[in-house]
């Protein structure tokens, strides 16, 4: 879940982005943000090709990183969501907030 030391620049998500994993991937997002805030970054990397479940709290969290990126004038780029994340991103009506990278 947390970067990889070849790719600092990337957080990868759970392969279950639930109820059950989201305080620890919130805790690491928030301070990916934090590290690309301090190295000036543009956009904030969310790899999902890994995640195949999603629930309303996976995107809650998702939802919130997205929130304190913009407020710092950062994008959010979400990297191969996979079909489950997209089809939920798209019935929650919630796809127009992030940057979607297949």
């Amino acid at each position: 879940m947390l970067t990889t030391p070849h790719e600092d620049h990337v957080l990868h998500a759970p392969n279950q982005l639930i109820a059950t994993t989201r305080l620890e991937f919130r805790r690491a997002a928030l301070d990916h943000l934090e590290r690309i805030v301090q190295a000036q970054g543009a956009r904030v990397f969310v790899e999902l090709g890994g995640t195949t479940e999603i629930d309303a709290n996976g995107l809650g969290v998702l939802v919130l990183l997205q929130k304190r990126s913009r407020e710092r004038m950062i994008a959010v780029r979400l990297l191969h969501p996979s079909a489950a994340v997209r089809q939920m991103l798209e019935l929650t009506k919630l796809d127009y907030l992030f940057e979607l990278e297949s």
